[in-house]
């Protein structure tokens, strides 16, 4: 009415009111009345502001992915702010009479664009899917110290990346090749497994065999041993052997000798025996038969004494012609036989 009109705003907008030109007031939740045909009102929201984004960029290796997440702001400096961009409402006092404040935010998101994409363009995909973290720091670092932030009066609060996706050919081949890692993965796995196994048999044969030698070498040894044990017992008994047979030999040497001294004794004596006899036959040789007889006789015992009487009577038998001889005669020779 008569273009008095009322404004108030919230304490997140950062109200100036200029009046024919020249500032009046300014401030954050301002209420006031106002005259609409000569006052310019200037209204920039100082809220923080989350602004989502999808990048579509591309990887050192060519391949295209797809960056989602959101960009926290606000405005530090509105003065500044509205220097620089056309914050000033409508007649209505709701509406701005440009599209400036609606472009604020996609300036915000294309300083970050031009970082995510910096970032990107030096990781491989398969580096890239898994950056979350790496992009989070490095754009954050860019945002903070953007000099285009700085100069329109903006103040960086945080950023967050929620994914990292590449297009869906892309992502089905990765999930294949990542199938097919796994299975490799899995296979190896196997053949290792296997590969032990077989390491482990042959160690444990390795063993066995080793103590079957060690074994083999410690019975060669016992072995060796009792064979220089034996050849020493046998060189003993050679030698005792060799000993035992020189003394043989001495001794059969001795016996030789000792025969020989015998032989030549015996032969000694029965020379003096035939010696004897010769002489004693040549001085028998010219006596009388009987008289020899009767010197044989003296001191035979009467056997001996019958005996020869038989013989001198067999002698005779052709001219006796018969010989009786009693009992009692042959019963005394066989009791005298029968005594000795």
């Amino acid at each position: 009415m008569f273009g008095i009109r009322y404004i108030k705003v919230p304490p997140t907008t950062y109200l100036l009111q200029y009046r024919r030109g020249q500032l009046a007031r300014e401030g954050p939740g301002l209420a006031f009345f106002y005259y609409a045909p000569v006052t310019s009102l200037v209204a920039v929201p100082s809220g923080s502001a989350d602004v989502p984004f999808m990048f579509e960029e591309r990887t050192a290796d060519f391949q295209t992915v797809t960056v989602q997440g959101h960009i926290t702001y606000r405005v530090a400096d509105p003065k500044r702010l509205a220097g620089l961009l056309n914050f000033t409402l409508a007649g209505d006092g709701s509406t701005y009479t440009s599209e400036d404040p609606g472009m604020l935010p996609q300036r915000v998101l294309h300083i970050a664009n031009e970082l995510v994409r910096a970032q990107l363009q030096t990781l491989p995909l398969c580096e890239a899917i898994n950056a979350s973290a790496t992009l989070v720091v490095a754009v954050q670092g860019g945002l903070a110290g953007s000099p285009a932030l700085t100069t329109l009066g903006l103040e960086f609060l945080g950023l967050s990346i929620l994914a990292i996706r590449p297009s869906p050919e892309t992502a089905r081949a990765l999930e294949a090749e990542a199938r097919e890692r796994l299975l490799r993965a899995a296979d190896e796995a196997i053949y290792a497994r296997r590969n032990a196994a077989v390491e482990q048999e042959r160690a444990i044969k390795e063993s066995e065999l080793n103590t079957e030698i060690a074994v083999e070498n410690k019975k060669r040894q016992i072995r060796e041993t009792q064979m220089d044990a034996e050849r020493a017992v046998l060189e003993k008994q050679h030698l005792l052997q060799q000993s035992d047979m020189a003394a043989q030999i001495r001794l059969e040497s001795e016996r030789r000798n000792l025969v020989g001294l015998a032989t030549a004794n015996a032969r000694t004596e029965a020379d003096a025996r035939a010696y004897g006899i010769a002489a004693t036959m040549q001085a028998l040789a010219a006596a009388d038969p009987r008289v020899i007889q009767a010197l044989v006789s003296t001191g035979m015992k009467p056997e001996q004494l019958i005996a020869a009487a038989f013989q001198e009577l067999a002698g005779k038998a052709e001219r006796i012609g018969q010989l009786n001889v009693s009992p009692d005669l042959l019963r005394e020779l066989m009791d005298r036989q029968g005594d000795r």
